[in-house]
C-alpha cells in the first residue's frame, strides 16, 4: 500500500481520449460517441440480475497473453444481442468469483437494521451464526430522501462536492466486515464471523459483502432518508479495490467511483509483470488477503487466468463508472489500468452505454489520494448523473501522456454490433445453445460432488461443489481418491482426513447445512497433479 507521504515531481501534458480507441501514444483522437443510456434505468433492482443464469466454469486452464474476449461465452460462441450481456456477465462474475476475489454470497437468512439522519445499523444472521456492524451518514442540504455515496475508510472521492452535488456521505469503515493485518486461515471481522475464518473468500469480496448489506437495510427502510435506487460508492488505494469490487458485484450500485486503485483493483492483471515499477501481483496478494486464496496459483502467471479486470469494468455496464488515476506513481499500474478502462469501455459501447463510462488520470499533482480540482467538475457531473438523475454530461476520457495504454497491443478480438435493447427481458430459461448448469442434477436424496480442476506445473487447485438433492443436508462426507504423487497442502471451508492417497473431506461447522437443491463450495490447493478424481458425497 502506498502512503500519502509518497510524491512524485515530474509534470506532464496529457492526451485527451475517446472512449473508442488508444492508438498511437500522445495522439488526440475525437470520435462520435454512442447514444446515452437513460441513467435513470442504468442500475439493476436487485444485486444479481444474472442468478439464475447456468454457468459453467472450464474444466482446465490454459495460457493466453492478451486479454480475454469480454464478448465470447464460455461455450466458445459470441453474444449477438444485448440481452445476451445478462448472462455473460453472470459468467464474469463466476469466474471472476473463482479465480481472482473469492465467492460473494448471496444475501444472508436475515438482514435487519436501521437508517436515520446520522446512522445505519446492519445486523446480519445466517446458519445460527450473527453479526452486526455500523455506517454513519452526513446528509447534504434541503429535503430528502437523498441520494447516498457509500465512502470507504474516509479515503475517496471529495466528501464536500458529493455533498454539495446533493447526495448524501455513507462512511463505510469495511475493517469491520473484512479486517486487515490478519492470515489467510484466521481472517476477522463481521463477513468471516459469519462464513468462517479459514474462508477463501478475500477482503475485498467481503468488504463488497458488508456494502451489499447496507443496500439491504436501505431498501428495508422505506426510502424516508435515502434512496436504494441511487447509491455510489467511492475509494482510494486499498479503499479504491474496494469500490471497485463493490460497483462490479452488486448491480444496485448506481455510480462506482474508485480512485488510484492499483494492483488488485482496475489495472488488468496481465499487465503488472510488465509495467515497471508496479506492485507485483505476489506483492499485492501477501500484503493483504484482498484477494481470494485461489488467486496464489496466478501471482507469478496471470496469462493462465481466464477473466481479467477489463471484464471486472464491464460487469459494471451499463451503470455509471468514474475511474479516477494517478499516473505520477509508477506502484499504482496507471497503464495497466487505462488498458482496462479501454477494454471495458467497448462493452458499454456495445451496450449502447459509452457516455456512461469516464476515465481520467490527466492531473499535476502526484500526491496519493489527493483532492484534486481536475476531478471536481466531472464528479458532480457523475453524481448529478446517475444519482441525482437531473444531468446527462457525457463520460469522458483523459489519459495521462506518462501512462497511456494501448488497447490494440492487448485483444486479438473485435467490439460486435449488438442488436436490441439491453432492457429487454430475458428469456425465463436460458437458450438451448447455453451452457448445462455447472451443479450436478439433484438426487432424491443425500448430496452429489462435482470437481473443477486447475492445473499447472508441479501444482494444482481443485474446487469442490456439493449439491443437496430434494431434502435437506445437514452434514456431508466427500471422499477423492488423488493420483500417485498428489498431495494437499491446504485446503479451504472444510475439513480433510489426510493429504495423499484415499481423502475424506467433511463440512466445517458453517457449511454442513445445505438446502434442497442448493450448493456450497470448498477447495483444496496440492502439488503434483490433481486431475481424474472422482468425487462420491455421503450425507449426515
Amino acid at each position: 500500500m502506498i502512503t500519502s507521504s509518497v510524491r512524485a515531481r515530474i509534470r506532464s501534458g496529457a492526451v485527451v481520449l475517446a472512449v473508442a480507441a488508444l492508438g498511437i501514444a500522445g495522439a488526440v483522437t475525437v470520435v462520435a460517441r454512442s447514444a446515452p443510456v437513460d441513467a435513470a434505468v442504468a442500475a439493476a433492482g436487485v444485486e444479481d440480475d444474472g442468478a439464475n443464469c447456468a454457468v459453467t466454469l472450464p474444466g482446465s486452464l490454459t495460457s493466453n497473453s492478451r486479454l480475454p474476449d469480454p464478448f465470447r461465452k464460455l461455450d466458445g460462441t459470441r453474444i449477438s444481442t444485448k440481452s445476451d450481456w445478462r448472462c455473460r456477465r453472470a459468467e464474469l462474475k463466476r469466474m471472476a468469483e473463482r479465480y481472482v476475489y473469492g465467492e460473494k454470497p448471496v444475501k444472508p437468512t436475515s438482514v435487519t437494521g436501521t437508517v436515520s439522519s446520522t446512522n445505519i445499523t446492519v445486523n446480519v444472521s445466517q446458519n445460527g451464526r450473527s453479526a452486526s456492524f455500523s455506517a454513519s451518514v452526513q446528509l447534504p442540504s434541503g429535503t430528502g430522501p437523498f441520494p447516498a455515496v457509500i465512502v470507504l475508510g474516509g479515503f475517496g472521492a471529495d466528501t464536500a462536492t458529493i455533498r454539495s452535488a446533493g447526495a448524501a456521505v455513507i462512511n463505510y469503515d469495511p475493517l469491520s466486515v473484512g479486517r486487515e493485518g490478519t492470515p489467510r486461515n484466521n481472517k476477522q471481522g463481521a463477513f468471516y464471523t459469519l462464513y468462517g475464518n479459514t474462508s477463501a473468500t478475500g477482503l475485498l469480496a467481503a468488504w463488497s459483502w458488508g456494502a451489499s448489506r447496507i443496500i439491504d437495510v436501505i431498501e428495508q427502510s422505506g426510502g424516508n432518508v435515502l434512496k436504494a435506487d441511487s447509491v455510489g460508492v467511492t475509494g482510494c488505494s486499498r479503499y479504491g479495490k474496494g469500490a471497485f469490487a463493490i460497483g462490479a458485484f452488486d448491480q444496485r450500485i448506481a455510480l462506482t467511483m474508485p480512485i488510484e486503485s492499483g494492483s488488485a483493483g482496475v489495472p488488468i492483471l496481465r499487465g503488472i509483470p510488465g509495467e515497471s515499477g508496479s506492485q507485483p501481483l505476489s506483492s499485492a496478494y501477501g500484503e493483504q488477503p484482498w484477494l481470494g486464496d485461489a488467486f496464489s496459483q496466478f501471482t507469478g502467471n496471470p496469462n493462465t487466468l481466464p477473466v481479467d479486470q477489463h471484464e471486472t469494468v464491464a460487469m459494471i455496464a451499463p451503470r455509471g463508472l468514474f475511474i479516477m488515476e494517478n499516473p505520477h506513481i509508477d506502484w499504482l499500474g496507471a497503464r495497466s489500468g487505462s488498458v482496462a478502462a479501454l477494454g471495458g469501455a467497448e462493452v458499454y459501447k456495445a451496450l449502447g452505454a459509452g457516455d456512461n463510462i469516464s476515465y481520467w488520470s490527466d492531473i499535476q499533482d502526484g500526491t496519493h489520494c489527493a483532492t484534486r480540482t481536475e476531478w471536481r467538475t466531472p464528479l458532480q457531473q457523475n453524481i448529478q448523473k446517475f444519482l441525482v438523475k437531473t444531468g446527462n454530461a457525457a463520460g469522458t476520457f483523459r489519459i495521462s501522456s506518462r501512462k497511456p495504454g494501448n488497447l490494440a497491443d492487448w485483444r486479438d478480438w473485435t467490439t460486435p454490433t449488438l442488436s436490441g435493447n439491453p432492457t429487454d427481458p430475458p428469456p425465463t430459461d436460458p437458450p438451448p445453445t447455453d451452457p448445462p448448469p455447472t451443479d450436478p442434477p439433484p438426487t432424491t436424496t443425500g448430496c452429489a460432488a462435482t470437481a473443477a480442476i486447475n492445473q499447472w506445473n508441479g501444482g494444482f487447485v481443485t474446487t469442490m461443489r456439493v449439491t443437496a438433492g430434494n431434502t435437506q443436508v445437514n452434514a456431508w462426507t466427500v471422499a477423492v481418491t488423488l493420483p500417485s504423487g498428489a498431495a494437499i497442502t491446504s485446503a479451504w471451508n472444510t475439513n480433510r482426513s489426510g493429504n495423499t492417497g484415499a481423502v475424506q473431506f467433511t463440512n466445517v461447522n458453517f457449511n454442513g447445512a445445505i438446502a434442497p437443491g442448493q450448493s456450497i463450495e470448498f477447495g483444496y490447493q496440492g502439488t503434483g497433479t490433481g486431475t481424474g478424481v472422482t468425487p462420491t458425497c455421503t450425507s449426515g
